[in-house]
Formats: structure tokens, C-alpha cells, sequence
């Protein structure tokens, strides 16, 4: 069954069967409401499937969008992080009409991460890509850049020879709304656990708390990591910003184990979602991250991206949770 076939059962030409298929009119032509119905008789009689190499043609896309994620996302210990991301891709993938590739032939060798651009890459198999991973490399930005190849990142990213299309999350308003609700109770001397470098989700948390900390005129305070306990306690610091949820895990066995009360004596707050799996039951002060929003956005760029180009960057707000981990400041034992 060809169009040709269908056109001479509706009795129209091939031309209006071509318009009717791609839902739209070229060339000011206009089809009436029942030539179009005909057609669409025809096609549901005849149980006509358009020819998806003939559409790509007529289209110049695949109608395929690639995910790329440098980190194994599932089955993986942090297949829980990233499992609301790839829903909000696949539901919004769906919505567009658009089928998934998820780019699995890149390996990781010598302790190295997955590149883009392997031997083995079929990243132009794809109309664009949505890359995932807390951490992206900047040559594989870089040449996706330069070359021209649609793509959206899945968290903020810094210019890699130019700006990079991204959605992400707010996390400089997240923590800054924090440490605004940590000095409203009483608290002056806060501190801050975690790198605070590296990937652009943690540079944007630290320097989150710097600005607000400043703003606030409360003492923000660098000890070092969950790990040397006696310099953190040892900082007079009231309350504990972990940036990741599995410090602040650390942070609190260790007050406890020194006969502090959380969040009596010492207030902890998780910026985030757990990226290391640790087990808890500990009801943070914090914030979510809308993962599943971000991967729905994602899709929805790079269809902009495909349909009008530009160099979309949005970053979408955080929810901020009360927690029972922040209390007013009642003084230290």
C-alpha cells in the first residue's frame, strides 16, 4: 500500500495525502474538513503505515532523541538519583512522539569515564541528545559545540567555548533560602561540609551559602569534611549544611556519639538528594531537587533546539522541606 494507492481510493492526489499525514498545509493550500476525513477513512481502512525512511527524509529528522549519561544509571547504586530523570525524558519523549536511544556502546577503560566521542559513538544516529551525569566533559561539550550537534544538558553547565544549552536546578536560591531560615532561628555560625568544587551542582551550592551567609551577617565557616569530627565540632558551629545527604548522615552519628542532641544541640541540613547510597531514617531540613521536571524540560529544549535553535538555560526552583533536622538555636552542651 503506497500514498499513490491511497489518493486513488480517496479520490484526491498524492499531494493531499502527503498534507494530510504530516498535519500541515504548504503553500497557502487548504483541505476541507471532508476531503480530510476521506483520507483518513482511506488510511484507517486500508490500515496504512507511512514509510518511517520516507517521513525521516521529508523531515530530516529521525525523530529520535539520544540519552548520554556518563555514569551507569541503572542497574547501579545510584540508579535511585537518576531513575526520576529518566522518567520525566521517557514521559515527555512520548508526549513529542519521539523514540529513545539510549548511547550504551561507549565503554569506560583504564578508570577512565564514558566519552561522547569514542570509536565507538553513534551520537548522529540521533536527531539531538540529552546528556546525564552529575559531571560532563568539557571536550565532549566542546566538540558537540563546535560540530553542531543538537543537545541538552541535565544540570547547569559552564561555558565550554561557548554556552552550553542546559536545564538545571536553582540551587544558589535553594540554599540561600536555608541558611535565611537557619539565622531566623537564632542561628550565627554555620557551617559548610563538602567540596564545594568539581561538578557545577556543587560549586553552585557553595556558593549559594557563601552569598547568603554574607547577606545575612552570620559566620560561615569552612572546616573539613564529615570525616575529621573533632575540627568540625571543634568550629562552634551551630549548624551543619552537608552537601551531600550521606555527610550529613556522618555529621549526626557523630553528634550523637558525643552526646549532642540533633537538632536540639546541633541542626544538620542535606542540600540535596543522595547521590551515595547510605541508609537512614533521618527526616532532613533540606530541599528536593525536581529531577523529574529537569528531564521533562530536557526533552522539551531539544525539540526547541531542533525546531528553532538557540541556546535555551533554565534553571527550575527547588522545594524547600521542613525536616526535623533544623531547630531554633538553644545553645550547645
Amino acid at each position: 500500500m503506497t500514498q499513490q494507492d491511497i489518493a486513488r481510493m480517496a479520490g484526491v492526489s498524492q499531494t493531499t495525502v502527503s498534507l494530510v499525514l504530516n498535519g500541515r498545509a504548504e503553500g497557502g493550500v487548504r483541505i476541507s474538513p471532508e476531503t480530510r476525513e476521506r483520507v483518513l477513512q482511506v488510511i484507517r481502512e486500508t490500515g496504512y503505515v507511512a514509510d518511517p525512511a520516507a517521513r525521516r527524509l521529508a523531515e530530516r529528522r529521525n525523530r529520535i532523541y539520544g540519552v548520554f549519561t556518563y555514569e551507569a544509571v541503572f542497574p547501579a547504586e545510584t540508579a535511585d538519583f537518576y531513575h526520576p530523570f529518566l522518567v520525566g525524558i521517557e514521559e515527555c519523549a512520548e508526549e513529542t512522539g519521539c523514540d529513545l536511544l539510549l548511547f550504551t556502546s561507549a565503554k569506560v577503560e583504564r578508570g577512565e569515564r564514558r566519552r561522547i566521542f569514542s570509536s565507538e559513538s553513534r551520537i548522529r544516529l540521533a536527531d539531538g541528545c540529552v546528556l546525564l551525569g552529575r559531571t560532563l566533559d568539557r571536550e565532549d561539550l566542546s566538540r558537540l559545540l563546535s560540530e553542531g550537534i543538537p543537545f541538552v544538558s541535565v544540570g547547569r553547565r559552564d561555558d565550554a567555548g561557548g554556552p552550553v544549552p542546559y536545564v538545571g536546578a536553582d540551587y544558589p536560591s535553594a540554599v540561600r533560602a536555608l541558611v535565611e531560615r537557619a539565622a531566623a532561628l537564632g542561628h550565627r555560625r554555620m557551617a559548610y561540609v563538602g567540596a564545594g568544587e568539581g561538578a557545577e551542582s556543587y560549586a553552585d551550592r557553595l556558593r549559594g551559602f557563601t552569598e547568603a551567609v554574607a547577606a545575612t551577617g552570620v559566620e560561615g565557616l569552612r572546616p573539613a569534611g564529615a570525616q575529621d569530627a573533632d575540627r568540625l565540632f571543634g568550629s562552634g558551629a551551630s549548624v551543619v549544611f552537608a552537601e551531600e545527604p550521606a555527610d550529613g548522615v556522618a555529621v549526626a552519628e557523630a553528634a550523637r556519639a558525643r552526646g549532642l542532641d540533633v537538632p536540639g544541640d546541633l541542626s544538620v541540613v542535606a542540600l540535596g538528594a543522595p547521590t551515595r547510597p547510605v541508609p537512614t531514617g533521618i527526616d532532613f531540613a533540606g530541599f528536593r531537587i525536581p529531577r523529574r521536571e529537569m528531564g521533562r524540560r530536557a526533552v522539551e529544549l531539544l525539540t526547541q533546539v531542533l525546531e528553532r535553535g538557540g541556546t535555551p538555560q533554565e534553571l527550575l526552583a527547588c522545594e524547600l522541606v521542613e525536616g526535623s533536622t533544623l531547630a531554633p538555636l538553644r545553645g550547645r552542651r
